[in-house]
């Protein structure tokens, strides 16, 4: 069979092709990322490239205008590739990895409080120091004529006799290579002992029976000073890491990459779908662990530790997520009556899933609660702790599959809503991620109505962000620009309002000032998506409240969490009504719960029996089952909302308003 050579621009890589590849499935072999958000059907139209010479097998499904298809643009999951080709991929359709490698000024960002990194410290200082493995150096007596005890019996006598431990258990793996282990280290080595309950003590539905100790690893010699960990969070859209000192209890190292599952499908449902093609799921859980394998590297090299010394890794991820992770199909969270797999997921060693690391290290993932609330919820619940506070908290994971929890110490309800990609940038013409380029802060002129942009990065606008889109939403609700159902005013006397395809438009940006080649627009389209968006999600808390009697003013404290809480300014999201009027300083800000829960019980074996408790604890509302939701939700397509009383200051200011236009 003829190769083809596939050339790609910026990056001028090359790389081997065969008659018939799809062009999106070259990209991610070659690791070079197109945006695909809809896993490959074509209907997201992200993944368009320039070709530059060459020709590919296309049709034009309505996603590029006529003028872009003879200018060359083409879709790279609609493209067959026939022969050599150069191809370009544009500004718009890449993902800048920079912004993962640092962190906003919350305070720049955040009109509530938040949860500063020495309050999160004080969290991990004050859980017991009482992690799931321990190491232990010990010196053995060496065997002769007139004590012949086996090898393993000779160190357990000397685990008790010096540590005062007791009932270890053996890996088997470790049973076979221990003898030589021994001799070779002169009798002196470090075990490593794991805290583990019976299989016939674990139950999906009650936690029962003690754990007793189980050896998984002997090394020569005394290394009981390194010890360590690694943390993961499974993201839907970004995978992150660090890597923990298990006796000082500190982060030695971060590291951050995007999900490359990505270019299969934006949210969980597209991936769902995708994982039923042939070797769909295999394809999506060996790209996630290529990444996750890239993230340890990062995490060894930066902190200048010795792989085998890391004992231990915990993951938290949604439902979705975790399966793809641990390689279970998730076909039937999809279906009525939405079942995974398990809820419960046993530890697995870490080399079986391609992860790494040392053939006696577990991967530990967090429970989930149901099909679409995962453990990256119950995470985020532990790092919180309310589940130990008495104060009515409403915790909020705001994603395209946004998470909610409302209770306190005595009880935990939960739910999961689709609000789709509009807070992450998609379902908007020109949305992305909150990345270097992304139009994040927005203000009208009151006389001339021209914009005032400020862009992630300070840098030429490439699209809008999730969290710049709500802020546009708010200025041009208080300017008039667009009535409370969203509608552009047009007798605004400006050329930035114009008519479109999909009603009428404002131009954020003329081409001439931006990377993508063409006006920057935001259409009522995509303000549609954002009402629709944030209708799901506030319909959510409504639901949830109203099942226990509560209202919003009951609430005590609001917690967000997530990537998304990183970049949302407090008050403009109130605007919009994406988040109940209730004084703003009842609202705290997290950040990566999930990630610090697996922290959390990285240290602590008390904690990681919390996480189980938690999950156990939280009952599940299916909104979908809910006939109050679509009530709630209807009642929601309004900025801020139809009920005036729920938002009654917000209502007042954006009734009052000077009619600029």
């Amino acid at each position: 069979m003829n190769s083809i050579t596939v050339h790609f621009l910026p990056s001028d890589k090359q790389v081997k092709a065969a008659p018939g590849d799809i062009l999106v499935d070259v990209a991610m072999d070659a690791g070079i990322h197109i945006n695909a958000a809809c896993g490959g059907e074509g209907a997201c139209g992200k993944c368009r490239i320039l070709l530059k010479s060459g020709e590919v097998e296309t049709k034009n499904n309505g996603k590029l205008t006529h003028q872009e298809f003879e200018k060359g643009y083409r879709l790279a999951c609609k493209s067959t590739i026939i022969g050599d080709i150069t191809v370009e991929i544009p500004e718009t359709a890449k993902l800048d990895q920079s912004i993962l490698k640092s962190s906003p000024d919350q305070n720049d960002l955040h009109d509530g409080r938040r949860v500063v990194p020495r309050e999160i410290d004080k969290l991990i200082t004050e859980a017991d120091y009482n992690p799931a493995l321990k190491k232990y150096n010990v010196t053995i007596d060496p065997p002769t004529l007139d004590d012949n005890t086996s090898d393993l019996s000779r160190l357990l006598r000397a685990l008790k006799q010096q540590h005062n431990l007791e009932s270890i258990s053996i890996d088997f793996l470790l049973l076979k290579k221990i003898s030589h282990i021994l001799r070779n280290a002169n009798w002196n080595v470090t075990v490593t002992l794991v805290q583990t309950r019976m299989e016939s003590q674990l139950s999906e539905h009650q936690l029962h029976g003690s754990r007793r100790p189980k050896m998984i690893s002997v090394e020569p010699g005394d290394t009981t000073g390194k010890h360590y960990s690694i943390v993961l969070d499974i993201g839907t859209t970004t995978l992150w890491g660090q890597l923990i000192d298990l006796n000082t209890k500190k982060s030695l190292a971060e590291a951050s990459e995007y999900n490359p599952q990505v270019t299969f499908g934006d949210d969980v449902i597209t991936r769902i779908v995708f994982s039923q093609k042939k070797d769909g799921l295999e394809k999506l859980q060996q790209v996630v662990i290529k990444s996750l394998n890239k993230i340890i590297n990062e995490l060894v090299s930066s902190s200048d530790i010795e792989r085998e010394h890391i004992s231990h890794i915990t993951a938290a991820g949604n439902t979705v997520m975790t399966h793809l992770l641990l390689g279970l199909d998730p076909k039937f969270i999809r279906e009525t009556p939405y079942t995974p797999v398990a809820n419960f997921f046993p530890p697995i060693r870490a080399i079986r899933i391609g992860l790494e690391l040392s053939d006696y290290v577990y991967l530990y993932t967090f429970p989930s609660v149901a099909s679409y609330v995962g453990g990256d919820i119950v995470s985020g619940v532990l790092s919180s702790g309310i589940y130990k506070d008495s104060r009515l908290t409403l915790y909020i994971d705001i994603g395209t599959n946004g998470e909610i929890v409302v209770g306190n110490s005595e009880w935990l309800m939960t739910a999961s809503c689709s609000a789709g990609p509009a807070f992450e940038g998609g379902g908007l013409k020109y949305g992305m991620r909150a990345t270097t380029g992304a139009i994040e802060r927005f203000h009208i002129d009151r006389k001339t109505l021209e914009p005032m942009i400020r862009t992630i990065g300070n840098v030429i606008p490439k699209g809008i962000c999730g969290s710049g889109a709500i802020i546009i939403l708010a200025e041009f609700l208080r300017t008039g620009v667009i009535d409370q159902s969203g509608k552009f005013n047009c007798s605004c006397t400006t050329h930035r309002i114009r008519p479109c395809s999909e009603g009428h438009e404002y131009v954020l940006a003329y081409k001439e000032d931006t990377k993508a080649e063409e006006d920057i627009v935001i259409t009522e389209a995509d303000i549609d998506n954002l009402i629709r968006a944030k209708a799901a999600m506030f319909a959510g808390y409504q639901c949830l409240l109203n099942k226990v009697g509560l209202t919003f003013q009951d609430l005590e404290r609001v917690i967000i969490a997530g990537a998304f809480g990183n970049f949302i300014d407090l008050k403009e999201a109130i605007v919009i009504g994406l988040l109940p009027e209730i004084p703003t300083d009842r609202y705290h800000f997290i950040g990566n719960g999930s990630l610090l829960g697996a922290k959390l019980i990285s240290l602590s074996n008390e904690l990681l029996d919390d996480g189980e408790k938690i999950a156990r604890k939280m009952t599940n509302v299916e909104l979908s089952e809910d006939h109050s939701f679509m009530d709630k939700y209807m009642a929601a397509l309004f900025l801020p909302h139809t009920d005036s009383t729920i938002f009654p200051e917000t209502t007042r200011a954006v009734m009052e308003h000077d009619n600029f236009c």
